[in-house]
């Protein structure tokens, strides 16, 4: 049977200073780094297996993939990589504080 599994990205260093990230190309933090390798022990335990994976083109998230892949014992596995998976744009937002702008502009606003 075809199983999807989706997962988002680890922590980003911009999620961990609570600003809007979109298309801005940041790093996993030491956090999301663990988060990534936890994801992958989970879903070797689960006994999920592979063939194919997909992500967007931003480095949280293929690093996200490598640390997942990586303690799975999968790095042969193809991937695809798609900018239509990337993270929405926010525009003028993006790097912004979320709770400053949220203060400065209301909370309906962001």
């Amino acid at each position: 049977m075809t199983k999807l599994v989706l997962v988002r990205h680890g922590e980003s260093t911009w999620n961990k200073e609570n600003r809007f990230t979109g298309w801005t190309d940041v790093d996993l933090s030491e956090k999301g780094r663990e988060e990534a390798e936890k994801a992958g022990k989970v879903l070797k335990a689960g006994g999920y297996d592979f063939d194919l994976a997909y992500t967007s083109v931003l480095k949280r998230a293929i690093r996200t993939l490598w640390y997942i892949m990586d303690e799975m014992d999968i790095m042969w596995i193809p991937v695809i990589r798609d900018w239509r998976l990337n993270e929405r744009h926010y525009g003028a937002l993006q790097g912004l504080n979320k709770a400053e702008t949220a203060a400065k502009h209301g909370e309906k606003q962001v």
